[in-house]
């Protein structure tokens, strides 16, 4: 079975419970499900990871390269995560960055991602929806 990385960052393990009004009211364990079924019809199995930290962040992408891609939101870090980048550099699949919220709605500070050059694709400002959306464009790259 083909596994899918479905990696999320600091603070998003409090999904639900977290400003609710920026976030939403769907927990992390909902957006597992939400990809997981998403992807469900490929055979693909989600493998979910949450990291505070950024050096688990890196790890979790380093024992991840025999899946099939990654969604990974990774939280502020898309501001000054500078090892996770590497390490997503050198990540051999197709990977989309997704937020939650739109951040160029936001502060200032939140308006750029060091990642995003890298990624296949990026999704702001969806909610958990950009999560399904990622999900889907990667099982139709993999078809490809």
């Amino acid at each position: 079975m083909n596994e899918l990385l479905l990696l999320n960052g600091p603070n998003l393990g409090i999904l639900g419970r977290r400003e609710p009004e920026i976030y939403g009211s769907q927990t992390l364990a909902d957006i597992e499900r939400l990809v997981a079924d998403e992807v469900a019809d490929s055979g693909w199995k989600v493998v979910s990871r949450q990291y505070d930290g950024e050096g688990e962040m890196v790890r979790a992408v380093q024992d991840a390269y025999d899946t099939v891609g990654a969604i990974i939101n990774p939280g502020a870090l898309m501001i000054a995560g500078w090892s996770l980048r590497d390490a997503l550099a050198n990540y051999p699949r197709p990977w989309i960055e997704v937020h939650l919220s739109n951040v160029w709605a936001r502060e200032e500070f939140r308006h750029q991602s060091i990642l995003g050059a890298l990624a296949d694709g990026v999704i702001f400002g969806l909610g958990a929806e950009g999560y399904r959306l990622a999900a889907r464009a990667l099982v139709r790259r993999a078809a490809q």
